[in-house]
């Protein structure tokens, strides 16, 4: 059989999601395996039950079968083995794809009796452990190691001392039919806030929590008021912010707000069903982060809805936005000098925006699919375990 047959070929893929709560790496791991269904390829979803990750693939329409793999009782973890035999007796993967370290302890078990390839999908800015087990069970069993941003990708080189051929960076992909530039929604939105067209709209979207920067955004916009007595560019500036309750309340971040004297010029949009419509009422979008982001969703959203993006350089970020759209993550007058070039210069934000749009091709779902299906073909021509052989249908 040809390359080319080969490469037209559908996939058998098991993307083993064990995430409680509905993160970057539940969404990275779900949108994947909806976009190898739309593919034609087949892709079932492991999930941790009675989880939010879980409800999530369900509401995806991508039927999760439960599995609990994080479990430390003996009996869960027997019975999730004989389940999982059979499920790879019946269903034959070519592919299994770990979001987390414990799926990937519990699949290489596995892969020294079954034929399938194993690959781990590292989403996490927490280096690796550099133990004697954990380079072992990625130097022997792992055929690939998929990172979601250079950092991570540089640490499991250096830690786990993973070859270059089966590492690769791949940071997602973003539904550009659903977030696109619409003038309609942008003046709806802003209407229902209060906001005028002559104001700019700095918006933050991400969960409710102290590591999402909100206080420093706030911060940053209160020092500037102070610094500028109101005249200017900064007298303009309204704030959106865009999420759900975490581990700070709704009440907490307005109490932020009231307390920098930022109250009346903060909006918070909770829980919204129609995200692309409340990004594309930005004028300018903010990454505020004091760590996360190895996986951007939210900025992947933002820049697709064409609102030019600054950040700090945490997680994934320096892979997407130039340096000069970057503060040093923690470098508190770093984002007030960012932020204020943004707000002051209309010209520089034009010029972000054509920047990161040219990018987007790249960080669009058709390209995470295709780039994916580049990784597992090649993992399933050259597998690196001693038992692997490639499947006769590829």
């Amino acid at each position: 059989m040809s390359l080319m047959q080969r490469e037209q070929k559908k996939l058998r893929v098991l993307q083993v999601v064990n995430v409680r709560w509905f993160n970057a790496t539940a969404w990275y791991g779900l949108n994947l395996a909806r976009l190898l269904r739309k593919a034609g390829h087949e892709s079932l979803v492991l999930a941790l039950p009675h989880t939010r990750a879980f409800a999530a693939a369900q509401d995806m329409g991508l039927s999760p079968l439960p599995f609990d793999f994080n479990s430390a009782n003996p009996l869960t973890l027997a019975r999730s083995l004989a389940r999982a035999a059979g499920l790879l007796q019946e269903f034959r993967p070519h592919i299994v794809d770990c979001h987390r370290g414990e799926g990937l302890i519990f699949w290489g078990g596995l892969k020294k009796f079954f034929p399938f390839a194993l690959a781990r999908t590292r989403g996490d800015q927490r280096p690796p452990r550099g133990n004697f087990f954990n380079r072992f069970l990625h130097g022997r069993l792992l055929d690939a190691l998929i990172a979601t941003n250079s950092r991570t990708l540089v640490q499991c080189r250096t830690i786990l001392k993973i070859p270059d051929e089966r590492l690769h960076l791949l940071p997602g992909g973003v539904d550009r039919e659903r977030f696109f530039p619409n003038p309609s929604a942008k003046a709806q939105v802003r209407r229902t806030f209060g906001f005028t067209p002559e104001d700019l709209v700095i918006g933050l979207l991400g969960r409710f929590d102290p590591v999402k920067g909100h206080r420093e955004l706030l911060e940053a916009v209160s020092g500037l008021r102070r610094e500028q007595t109101g005249r200017g560019a900064i007298s303009r500036v309204r704030l959106l912010f865009i999420g759900r309750p975490a581990a700070l309340s709704a009440d907490d971040v307005k109490a932020l707000a009231v307390s920098l004297g930022l109250d009346e010029v903060t909006a918070l949009a909770c829980d919204v069903q129609d995200a692309p419509a409340h990004i594309n009422a930005f004028d300018l979008g903010v990454i505020a982060s004091q760590g996360s982001e190895a996986i951007a969703r939210a900025a992947l959203e933002i820049m697709a809805c064409a609102v030019p993006l600054i950040g700090t350089d945490t997680g994934v970020m320096p892979d997407l936005l130039d340096k000069e759209a970057l503060a040093p993550t923690g470098d508190a007058a770093a984002l007030s000098a960012l932020l204020a070039r943004a707000i002051a210069d209309a010209g520089w934000r034009e010029a972000l925006r054509l920047e990161q749009s040219r990018r987007l091709p790249s960080l669009s779902d058709e390209a995470f699919l295709a780039d994916t299906l580049r990784i597992y073909r090649a993992v399933l021509r050259g597998g690196n375990s001693d038992q692997y052989q490639l499947p006769p249908d590829l």
